[in-house]
């Protein structure tokens, strides 16, 4: 093509590589070809292909997505070194390696607009495809497997990180706007829970399997399982907390006359407390004495989920009536609802459970009956009694005289 287009190949591979200078910039890319005639081929394709671009104006220059989510990454890192958990820094390098590098790595940052934005959402919540071109299906609801609405979201969040950097270091004049589109109203929608009847129902079947196992080799891990339940229930930690709690991080203590757990919680907001109820301490008390634990051992570790979902299936529990999943988080919601319906001040639950007072109103005093106070509802006003004198008819006044 007189000399535009220029194709050659690497040492060590197969496949014949095509360069061109377009715009006074050089574009380059594999032809995935090994046979010279074939290259060719594609090659010129490739750049009529290009050419039809730049005279739309299409063909762009400026940084990509993946070099500003790569300066992001190394920002993150290091100056929220010590307020943010390393393991929530690593989660965001984990949603741009997994989802948002294969769908916005190659495009430049002012390319990126609400519209691409809301193709990604569309994109993520198609159904999924197994290599056999089956649906993927979940194995509880029989519905598509789609992400839940908290994935997606943290995955926005991670976007707009990468976005905020490329504003910060000029590539980006101004953010687009990422908020989803047809969001539905303020509807209040609470979190799923274990109801007291619910919760010793379920307490009883994790204590018959710890008890009487269906297999002798899970013996230990059903015990201790049922004492995963106790004592989220009666502490009110999120999974990940107590999956990094240890030996030397749980105190016990004596308050009012009984002794509960002085925890120091290590989360997603660096580090706090927490005191715990005084059902806490037994299982506590077991794990540390059943496993052997060492000062620096964890108590906990992550969830059994396929221990508690085989027991919710079994108990057909695995569900609320709202259709909401019941999880390990579960217990964390139990928690807190029961302690609203036994009267306790919602701003000491919030500062126990290292949350706002507005996040436990939205989402679990909302549905708690014993938290609306039916004198103050039912009271009703005295209605005033009338000061003004009837009018006297005409006979009346008659007979008077």
């Amino acid at each position: 093509m007189d000399n535009r287009v220029q194709v050659y190949r690497r040492p060590n591979t197969p496949y014949w590589q095509c360069s061109a200078s377009i715009g006074g910039k050089q574009h380059r890319t594999s032809t995935k070809e090994e046979s010279l005639a074939r290259a060719k081929d594609v090659a010129g394709d490739w750049y009529l292909g290009l050419m039809g671009k730049y005279r739309a104006g299409e063909l762009k220059e400026g940084v990509t997505f993946a070099k500003a989510s790569d300066q992001f990454l190394k920002e993150y890192g290091v100056i929220t070194q010590g307020e943010r958990n390393a393991d929530y820094v690593a989660s965001h390098g984990l949603r741009l390696r997994k989802h948002l590098l294969p769908f916005f790595g190659g495009k430049v940052v002012t390319d990126i607009t609400p519209g691409l934005v809301q193709e990604y959402r569309l994109e993520r919540l198609s159904p999924k495809k197994d290599k056999d071109g089956n649906i993927i299906k979940d194995p509880h609801t029989g519905l598509p497997k789609r992400p839940a609405r908290s994935t997606l979201h943290q995955e926005i969040i991670t976007l707009r990180h990468v976005l905020k950097t490329a504003n910060r270091h000029g590539w980006l004049p101004y953010l687009p706007d990422l908020a989803a589109p047809y969001k539905a109203s303020g509807k209040i929608s609470h979190r799923a829970w274990f109801s007291p009847d619910e919760y010793e129902t379920y307490i009883k079947a994790t204590a018959k399997r710890a008890k009487d196992p269906l297999n002798e080799r899970w013996r230990r891990a059903c015990q201790n399982w049922h004492n995963y339940g106790v004592f989220m229930v009666n502490t009110g930690l999120r999974p990940d907390e107590a999956a990094r709690i240890e030996v030397r991080d749980v105190a016990i203590v004596e308050e009012a006359g009984k002794r509960i757990l002085e925890i120091a919680v290590r989360g997603k907001r660096g580090t706090g407390w927490c005191k715990s109820m005084p059902g806490a301490v037994f299982p506590f008390e077991e794990l540390v004495k059943r496993n052997g634990l060492k000062p620096t051992d964890k108590v906990l570790g992550l969830p059994q989920r396929e221990l508690m979902n085989a027991i919710l299936t079994e108990l057909d529990m695995k569900f609320d009536r709202e259709g909401n999943r019941r999880t390990a988080y579960s217990f964390r919601h139990t928690y807190i609802c029961m302690r609203l319906m036994a009267g306790a001040d919602i701003y000491a639950i919030a500062k126990n459970c290292r949350t706002s007072v507005e996040m436990i109103e939205k989402h679990y005093a909302a549905h708690i009956k014993d938290v609306i106070d039916a004198a103050a509802v039912n009271v009703r006003k005295r209605k005033p009694r009338s000061t003004t004198k009837k009018p006297v008819s005409k006979k009346a006044s008659k007979k008077s005289t």
